[in-house]
């Protein structure tokens, strides 16, 4: 069986996650996409985020519907703050008849050479890329780049320029944010009165 971990802090989890996750699940090679909630991505600032369990739940809000995707809290039970290669290590371990693919955008892609372990995540494991929105990464310079061999880009994969950071500033001044996340979503942030 072939997983694809996608990785997020989901602060909240919104349509454009789930275009991605669904895109992947439905129209690659992979039988299914985990959705990894991260508790603390190096790259942010912990105070930000709502709590872990706040965020898992909005995730397994918006995927409970599609046998397809799955919430992992994996990285809950790991040493923080998360290095993807911990993850990647730990799960190959656990899951040894698993094959483990990870998904990641473009903008990362460019950056992962300042990722821990670098060299070993682009040798054991294959990455799946979706491209960003004024990024412009081409599948070329991917093939030209001996570096990663295990990249394939994925460049039909719908773009929305949603950001969590946007849904989160619109909640605080008032706004409606239908559409932008499920339905199930939108009613937990407001009965639990999330990111006011």
């Amino acid at each position: 069986m072939k997983i694809g971990l996608f990785f997020g802090t989901f602060n909240p989890i919104h349509t454009g996650h789930l275009v991605i996750a669904n895109y992947m699940a439905n129209y690659t090679d992979l039988n299914k996409v985990w959705l990894v909630v991260t508790p603390h991505n190096p790259l942010k600032q912990k105070e930000t985020l709502l709590k872990d369990h706040h965020r898992l739940m909005l995730t397994k809000l918006a995927t409970e519907d599609n046998p397809k995707l799955k919430v992992s809290d994996i990285e809950f039970k790991l040493t923080q703050p998360s290095f993807t290669i911990n993850t990647l290590l730990h799960l190959k371990e656990k899951y040894p008849v698993k094959e483990f693919v990870l998904i990641m955008g473009e903008d990362n892609l460019k950056t992962l050479h300042k990722w821990k372990n670098y060299e070993e995540i682009i040798n054991q494991f294959s990455i799946y890329v979706y491209p960003r929105i004024q990024c412009g990464i081409s599948e070329q310079e991917v093939l030209e780049n001996k570096k990663y061999p295990n990249v394939k880009i994925f460049p039909d994969v719908p773009m929305m320029n949603i950001s969590s950071t946007f849904i989160r500033q619109a909640i605080k001044e008032k706004k409606d944010i239908t559409y932008l996340v499920p339905e199930k979503v939108r009613n937990y942030i407001i009965e639990m009165n999330f990111y006011r």
